[in-house]
């Protein structure tokens, strides 16, 4: 076998080209360009555009959810892979990839069982009270919608029975509360008749809100070490990805150790964050126009401009 059999070749990332030389390096990862589509990329595993491999981006988000800080995140990045991104780098993938998990897996209608529970819990942000609304199967344990909103209002109970309802394949028969008097009327105007209400009259009813109250524990517990938390918006970021994870990532040893999604038969087009990391963003195609020739390449060789020469 001959040298030039054994040397791999390099093909570029986006239009697959050989006609590629090498870019130099940014901390030790080789670069190259491609000449065909005139686009730069990293000599690893990176996806187009991307400078880190989606396993290294779904591990810290998967970290994330876990209940790590950025800083711990860091720490453990910079003992896995040798180097740890920034903190604002950290926010960036979270954010973003959580956004992209939900958009593609709320696509699915859920079949969820007979009774749905609700509840609701007050969240300090940025120094003020808002108020977290959850509903969640009680069969399996799916999450189904979250809301976060500064009142306890009728509108407010709307917005989120709504979510859950177009996520569903069918409404409930029973929706359990606690006795909050925005629910009656709220729920009546999403259900009419096709659910009964049901109000929660604490530990000895026959159905109560402890399977929500749990959960509502675990989101307690995880804003402890939470640092992104700082309005509505990032809040509600930030429950949607923790959503995802929690229906379909993270198996739950009360539910046998399966996931909320298992119990329900729901076959997932994604497993974890590494996949969700490897998912094509509109991001990665907003940079359609060709790109003008670095001075310093040549035909087939590379040269570096020294002194006009």
């Amino acid at each position: 076998m001959t040298v030039e059999q054994t040397l791999k070749v390099i093909r570029c990332k986006f239009c697959q080209g050989e006609a590629v030389v090498r870019f130099g390096s940014y901390k030790g990862i080789p670069r190259y360009w491609c000449k065909s589509c005139r686009r730069k990329f990293a000599g690893n595993d990176a996806l187009p555009g991307r400078k880190i491999p989606p396993e290294r981006v779904g591990a810290a988000v998967a970290m994330y959810y876990k209940g790590l800080s950025y800083k711990d995140i860091q720490e453990q990045m910079g003992q896995m892979y040798g180097r740890a991104p920034s903190k604002s780098t950290l926010y960036a993938w979270v954010t973003q990839y959580s956004k992209l998990a939900g958009e593609q897996l709320d696509r699915q209608r859920i079949p969820t069982g007979t009774t749905w529970v609700a509840d609701e819990m007050v969240l300090r942000i940025d120094g003020k009270n808002v108020w977290l609304f959850d509903i969640m199967d009680a069969k399996s344990r799916y999450f189904l919608a979250s809301y976060v909103t500064p009142n306890r209002t009728i509108g407010d109970v709307q917005v989120v029975f709504r979510q859950a309802l177009e996520r569903a394949e069918k409404p409930p028969r029973f929706i359990v509360t606690d006795r909050l008097k925005a629910y009656p009327e709220g729920i009546e105007s999403i259900f009419g008749a096709e659910a009964r209400h049901v109000q929660s009259g604490g530990i000895r009813a026959k159905i109560n809100n402890n399977l929500v109250e749990r959960l509502q524990g675990t989101v307690r517990e995880r804003t402890k070490v939470m640092r992104g938390l700082q309005n509505r918006e990032t809040a509600q970021a930030f429950l949607d990805g923790w959503r995802v994870d929690y229906n379909y990532f993270r198996p739950h040893e009360s539910l046998g150790n399966r996931t909320p999604a298992s119990v329900l038969g729901i076959e997932s087009p994604l497993k974890d964050w590494g996949q969700v990391a490897r998912l094509e963003d509109k991001t990665l195609r907003t940079d359609t126009a060709l790109k003008a020739e670095p001075s310093y390449l040549r035909d087939r060789t590379f040269r570096v401009r020294r002194g006009g020469i």
